[in-house]
């Protein structure tokens, strides 16, 4: 059974049609990616499977569950975390404030504290910061907080939107060796990437996205070698 399955999804803007009826699924521990040119639908994907936008036809199945029409901070307590594009951090809290509340739908004392030593451990530099303000961090660490706050929810699939965006190469190699990291440990991602030659490097399958479709899908291995790939998005 698929971790997350999306079927027939239709979703609107006003009177544009944004999706026009996809289909995709993703298994356990998988990372899939979805890519396309701008305006192509991937944001409004992740919006609406973890419950931001409404979809006018489909239906979104979670470990079997149905979430169509479930509100956002449900769907976190299941087990979904979204990093959405632009990092969205508090920029008026501290580092580690952000961090916990990433951690809001948990209870155990001890297990936030066991998670925000994990999170400490992978970004090192966020507890060097920890005090300091999130606002007057660079783009780079500003997404790691972003990635360390989802993970503070302790999610068995993690959905990123747009990672690399705006970082410098060295941050963008950074953010996706962590995001190898998050699966190798048993988390499932689902990545919207513009970045296609990166996010094919360390994905499993990919959905190729053209205006509210899946034009092609497969192995990431294959659609790499993929002429039509290669043209559109990997600048061959």
């Amino acid at each position: 059974m698929a971790m997350l399955k999306v079927t027939d999804l239709k979703v609107y803007y006003g009177v544009i049609q944004a999706i026009k009826g996809i289909s995709f699924e993703v298994n356990q521990g998988e990372v899939i990616a979805l890519i396309g040119a701008n305006g192509a639908g991937k944001t409004t994907i992740l919006h609406t499977v973890t419950g931001l936008i409404p979809p006018k036809n489909g239906r979104i199945e979670f470990e079997g569950k149905d979430i169509t029409k479930l509100q956002g901070h449900k769907i976190v307590s299941l087990g979904m975390a979204h990093v959405p594009e632009g990092r969205r951090v508090f920029a008026s809290l501290t580092v580690l404030e952000n961090l916990k509340l990433g951690a809001y739908t948990r209870k155990n004392k001890e297990e936030i504290n066991a998670s925000l030593e994990m999170v400490y451990k992978r970004f090192p530099r966020l507890e060097e910061r920890k005090s300091q303000l999130a606002g007057t961090l660079s783009g780079g660490e500003q997404q790691m907080l972003a990635m360390g706050r989802a993970l503070m929810s302790k999610p068995r699939i993690l959905l990123m939107d747009e990672p690399s965006m705006g970082l410098s190469p060295i941050y963008v190699n950074e953010i996706f060796d962590i995001i190898k990291q998050v699966s190798a440990e048993g988390t499932t991602v689902l990545l919207v990437e513009q970045n296609a030659k990166k996010a094919l490097e360390i994905a499993d399958r990919a959905y190729v996205l053209e205006t509210g479709n899946i034009a092609l899908e497969g192995k990431a291995s294959d659609l790499m070698n993929n002429e039509s790939v290669k043209k559109a998005y990997l600048g061959e």
